[in-house]
């Protein structure tokens, strides 16, 4: 056959082939010169090689392109996200969900537990709405402060959701953007505006008695007082009641 009428796809699978068969001839050729060489020549040869790889290694980290750092809305809408699959509502175990929610929290996952601000209308036994129709009984555990704790049994099954950890009010900075989801589903954002020993005050809005607050990393900030807008109750005190939850709980155990 003419190599002339080959076509444009046999041509390149010509050129292909030819340049497989040279670059094999070439490695064979190269292993029998080496295997017949002098000493020194396979030492130089060997030591070029490493010293190419040695500066291939250094080069190569900075080629990669680090990716870019998260907007800050992408930071809010995550932490909304976060803040709104950890909230609950709270229903009174005897007549279930045949009456409106008495109240909402936020699901506090590492401590299996409901926080939520103390209410007179809040039931001992209470059953717990979760995102996706979840609806799982609880008992309070524990109040003071302003908050109220539900505990679950621990037989009880609970949905997982991202954990969040407790920021204490001592660790808040003036200006400090916090994000919130009120009891009626609707997102907000505020500042930080100021910190006193009882209570967090921000430019929200009236979140609800018992929603939750977040910072940007999607961690809890407070719990909204009601009533008043921007004025949240602070982790601290949710900290110090879960501790005593736990240290009540030990102590009445069986020896």
């Amino acid at each position: 056959m003419n190599i002339e009428e080959l076509s444009k796809s046999q041509l390149i699978l010509l050129t292909i082939l030819v340049n497989f068969v040279t670059s094999v001839a070439t490695g064979i050729l190269t292993v029998s010169l080496l295997d017949k060489a002098p000493p020194f020549v396979t030492q130089t040869i060997n030591r070029v090689v490493e010293r190419t790889i040695e500066t291939v290694a250094q080069v190569a980290p900075a080629a990669i392109i680090q990716a870019p750092a998260p907007s800050n809305q992408d930071l809010v809408t995550s932490a909304i996200g976060a803040v709104a699959t950890r909230a609950v509502v709270i229903y009174s175990a005897e007549t279930g969900t045949s009456t409106p929610a008495i109240s909402v929290g936020t699901y506090i996952p590492k401590a299996r537990a409901v926080a939520t601000a103390e209410q007179d209308s809040l039931p001992k036994e209470a059953l717990i709405e979760f995102p996706g129709g979840i609806y799982i009984q609880a008992s309070l555990t524990h109040e003071g402060g302003g908050i109220t704790i539900y505990g679950f049994a621990d037989s009880a099954t609970l949905p997982k959701v991202n954990s969040t950890t407790l920021i204490a009010s001592g660790d808040l900075r003036l200006g400090e953007t916090v994000l919130a989801v009120g009891s009626d589903g609707s997102a907000s954002t505020g500042i930080v505006a100021r910190v006193s020993a009882k209570n967090i005050y921000t430019t929200l809005p009236d979140i609800g008695t018992g929603s939750a607050a977040v910072n940007l990393s999607g961690n809890l900030i407070g719990i909204g007082a009601g009533g008043t807008p921007g004025i949240l109750i602070p982790t601290n005190k949710i900290t110090a009641l879960l501790i005593a939850t736990t240290t009540t709980a030990t102590s009445t155990k069986p020896r």
